[in-house]
């Protein structure tokens, strides 16, 4: 019996912003129920490579699969009805809206397609929204305006966001950018518990973060895929340990 396919795949992807090259050539694919981490220094790439997987940028070169099927170009609108959500590293939610009323609107978003505008529906949606916010520890704060949220409660918020779309993918860009060491650490323990549910794909910095909650980690640098593993792998990489200068890893 063959293997399933991996739930997303890249292969020989590059994406040119005019004359400069931020990806080179990437192939690798992300397995199913998995955390996988994309890290490299400033300007490897991750960024770059985060949009080219959520369909913010269609590459130049290359495709890109999810579950099999080619996804090149596709709308990021049809990719969250395929089940592929993202969080971004700069929060874009209502402000001046309420936590409850954020959620809500993606769950409309996401539902609305399909006609379900019953009573029970509305019901049945009130519900989903209590539920999410449950799950991201946000439900006292539900009636609050998003400007009053601290940046960690924001970002969660974000999150309660993304996975109204009921996703099979969760994608990552920096989800503890700008948080303190205990905010980053309850992020981290907010994206386990949702990879027990879903598959994860988390671009981060934090490095020690990185190390100790992922099943798999990609590595970036001037914009080519230069090493990937398991952390002990990569801890034991030696072009990896010299681009960081160091580091530990």
């Amino acid at each position: 019996m063959s293997a399933a396919p991996p739930i997303m795949a890249v292969q020989n992807v590059v994406k040119r912003f005019g004359g400069f090259t931020a990806l080179n050539d990437v192939t690798t694919s992300f397995a199913a129920g998995r955390l996988t981490s994309v890290i490299g220094p400033n300007g490897a790439g991750k960024s770059t490579f985060f949009n080219v997987l959520s369909g913010s940028f269609p590459p130049t070169e290359g495709r890109v699969f999810f579950n099999g099927t080619d996804i090149t170009g596709t709308p990021q609108h049809k990719l969250a009805h395929m089940g592929i959500a993202k969080s971004f590293q700069i929060t874009s939610l209502f402000p001046k809206l309420t936590v409850q009323e954020n959620v809500r609107i993606a769950a409309q978003a996401m539902r609305s397609r399909f006609g379900l505008w019953q009573p029970r529906s509305a019901l049945n949606l009130s519900d989903a929204v209590e539920a999410l916010l449950l799950r991201v520890g946000l439900q006292d704060r539900r009636h609050e305006s998003v400007d009053t949220l601290a940046h960690g409660q924001q970002r969660s918020l974000e999150i309660a966001v993304a996975l109204a779309c009921e996703p099979k993918l969760l994608l990552l860009d920096e989800p503890t950018a700008g948080m303190s060491p205990e905010e980053a650490r309850e992020m981290m323990d907010l994206i386990l518990k949702l990879n027990a549910e879903r598959t994860v794909i988390l671009v981060e910095h934090r490095m020690k973060l990185v190390m100790g909650i992922s099943d798999r980690i990609v590595v970036l640098h001037h914009g080519t895929l230069l090493a990937e593993g398991t952390a002990d792998d990569i801890r034991r990489h030696d072009e990896v340990k010299r681009v960081y200068l160091g580091q530990s890893v």
